[in-house]
C-alpha cells in the first residue's frame, strides 16, 4: 500500500466530497468557538479578569458530573488530536498547526470541527484533480 498518495484510488470512488457538508462543519466550528468562550468570559467575570488556569481544573473537577465531563474531553481529545494529525499527514493537508493551535487557545470544540471543514476541502480537491487527471489521461 502506498503511503505516498493521499488516497488511494478505492476510496476515490467511493467517497465523493458532500459540499455542504464543509460548511456544516464550518457552522459547527464556529458554535465551537463561540459557547466555550461565552463559558470562559463567564468564568473571567466571577473569578477574576486573569485566566486562573489552576482555579479552572479545579473547578473543572468539582464534582462527579464535572469530573465526567472533563474526562470525557481528555480522552476523546486526545484521541481525535492524534487521529487529525495522522489524517492531515495522509491527505497531505496544509494548515495542521493552526487546527492544534486553535485547540488549545480558542476550544477544541472549534478546533475539531474546523479541521473537518478542512478537510472536506481538502477532499472536493483531491477529487478535481482525480478527475482532471482522468480526463488528462483519456486525451492522451
Amino acid at each position: 500500500m502506498g503511503h505516498n498518495k493521499p488516497l488511494n484510488t478505492a476510496m476515490e470512488s467511493r467517497t465523493s466530497p458532500q459540499p455542504w457538508l464543509a460548511w456544516l462543519y464550518l457552522a459547527l466550528a464556529i458554535a465551537g468557538g463561540v459557547l466555550p468562550w461565552m463559558a470562559n468570559l463567564a468564568y473571567m467575570r466571577e473569578y477574576g479578569s486573569s485566566f486562573d488556569i489552576g482555579l479552572f481544573i479545579a473547578l473543572a473537577n468539582a464534582n462527579p458530573a464535572a469530573q465526567s465531563l472533563s474526562r470525557d474531553l481528555l480522552v476523546g481529545a486526545s484521541a481525535i488530536t492524534i487521529w487529525i494529525v495522522v489524517e492531515s499527514r495522509r491527505l497531505q493537508m496544509r494548515h495542521l498547526w493552526l487546527v492544534l493551535l486553535s485547540s488549545v487557545t480558542v476550544a477544541f470544540a472549534f478546533a475539531a470541527p474546523f479541521f473537518l471543514f478542512l478537510r472536506e476541502r481538502r477532499l472536493a480537491e483531491l477529487a478535481r484533480q482525480a478527475e482532471a487527471d482522468a480526463a488528462g489521461s483519456a486525451l492522451a
